[in-house]
């Protein structure tokens, strides 16, 4: 078995860019190779630029894991990249072949690409990011690490992984997108369409992808759907608006105006609010936030230790920071997001989701959703070493084109897109504004699920969704 510390990266052909007439050498090592029950499981390290533009030097090492039934492993199989959620999260780690995995590994190899700063892909850490120079440094090597350089560092893992023969069509290759990977799906039928055979996404259809930045129009959208789902939690367990109305007031009559936690964290009414981000929009979130609630006090009426431990678990600030730095950046190509977020919160929705005049007022506490706002870089500590640098981003302007909506017009690939009519996440009115202007897209529209739905029946989403790019499943 390779030891992956000890692996031996060799060059491979040249991955050739079109955009600046250049090549360079790509290098590709194997590592470990192993099994898991019903999987068969191989490691790959690649060296990509930072900025495939090549203005800017510098590289940094992609991590890509291959997945196959054992049955398959000698079978010549078209291959599936997968997509994964964020900005800023890993791609899975396989412990056996179930859900959406084991669906997919009936046809496919499955790809399970770390987007760059994730995972073993060169991952950014709030330890790390700090050796990357001044705040104007920090933010312009993280400005590399969008959906654009995320597709590049795919291409490159296909030309070297993906053969060319009659099964992959000549080296293309299948994707899936979930949610943020959904995203990165249009930036790759925008710029790459060559290398794809067909294209899957769930929960994942980008908004206003022809404006130059719709991060307010997106949350102007979604605030509703947060008040809408903290209604649905309350009517659920109607016993909590006392519970949360309660803790507010604990945490607001603190000296500091919030608890200060083992991290160094304030755990404040604002930062409480934000278990709404996992709480409230996932497949089984309102009992999990039901259950830890009940947790923050103990017997004796003091802060439970488990509800710390809990708490600074779902805030994954410090081994995730992308998500916070670069989460509104998603949605801009051409102009700043300025913290949009907290621009529509507080111009119309400030009074709903005054957690402590709420609570004083004895009205139901509103959680957030997927929102980042700029005071997270005080309050958690993780993050307060890099305000200045997410600040530097929230105010860019000239952030590179993420789609290109008439290449999408005349789009040949085919796409196949499960859209959430309840989705808290991606707001399903805005969904529908940009996959009528995509060519040959098929959508599937369902109240069944979730944003979570791949996850909680990813099986029969998955199945489905290959139908309709096949034709099997015709919709009406």
């Amino acid at each position: 078995m390779a030891d992956p510390k000890k692996r031996k990266l060799h060059t491979t052909n040249a991955i050739f860019d079109p955009e600046n007439g250049d090549a360079y050498p790509v290098q590709h090592g194997m590592g470990a190779q192993f099994k898991v029950p019903g999987l068969q499981v191989t490691d790959h390290f690649f060296k990509v630029p930072v900025d495939h533009s090549g203005a800017t030097p510098g590289e940094i090492t992609l991590f890509v894991r291959e997945v196959v039934a054992p049955v398959n492993a000698r079978r010549q199989q078209p291959y599936l990249l997968y997509l994964q959620g964020g900005p800023g999260f890993e791609s899975p780690r396989p412990s056996e072949a179930s859900g959406w995995l084991k669906a997919a590994l009936g046809s496919f190899r499955l790809v399970l690409m770390d987007q760059r700063g994730t995972g073993r892909s060169s991952a950014i850490t709030t330890a790390n990011l700090a050796r990357r120079g001044t705040p104007e440094q920090q933010a312009q090597y993280l400005s590399f690490f969008r959906a654009d350089s995320i597709v590049a560092d795919a291409e490159v893992v296909r030309k070297a992984l993906v053969p060319r023969n009659a099964t992959t069509q000549d080296g293309k290759w299948s994707i899936l997108g979930q949610s943020f990977g959904g995203f990165c799906a249009l930036t790759y039928l925008s710029h790459a369409p060559q290398g794809l055979i067909e294209v899957l996404t769930t929960g994942g259809i980008p908004p206003g992808i022809s404006e130059p930045c719709s991060a307010e129009r997106v949350y102007s959208s979604l605030f509703p759907r947060v008040l809408t789902q903290n209604a649905k939690y309350y009517s659920r367990f109607p016993g909590d608006v006392a519970v949360v109305q309660r803790i507010v007031n604990f945490l607001a009559a603190q000296p500091e105006g919030g608890l200060l936690l083992p991290s160094g964290s304030l755990l404040t009414p604002r930062a409480f609010q934000l278990l709404g981000l996992s709480g409230l929009g996932s497949g089984g979130g309102f009992e999990r936030l039901h259950y830890l609630l009940e947790e923050f006090f103990d017997s004796e009426g003091q802060v439970n230790p488990a509800f710390i431990k809990a708490y600074e678990a779902w805030m994954a600030w410090d081994t995730n920071p992308l998500y916070a730095l670069l989460h509104e950046a998603i949605y801009c190509h051409g102009a700043a997001s300025s913290w949009a977020a907290q621009r529509v919160r507080e111009q119309h929705f400030a009074a709903e989701f005054d957690a402590v005049a709420q609570a004083q007022a004895g009205k139901p506490v509103m959680f957030t959703g997927e929102m980042v706002f700029p005071w997270m870089f005080e309050d958690f500590a993780a993050l307060r070493p890099y305000k200045a640098s997410a600040d530097l981003l929230a105010a860019k302007q000239d952030w590179p084109q993420l789609y290109q909506p008439q290449v999408l017009a005349g789009n040949t690939v085919p796409l196949a897109a499960a859209s959430y009519v309840e989705d808290m996440y991606v707001d399903f009115n805005l969904v529908q504004e940009t996959i009528a202007g995509v060519g040959g897209a098929r959508h599937w529209v369902t109240n069944e699920y979730k944003h979570s739905g791949i996850r909680d029946d990813g099986a029969r989403i998955i199945e489905r969704l290959l139908g309709m790019v096949r034709d099997v499943v015709l919709l009406e």
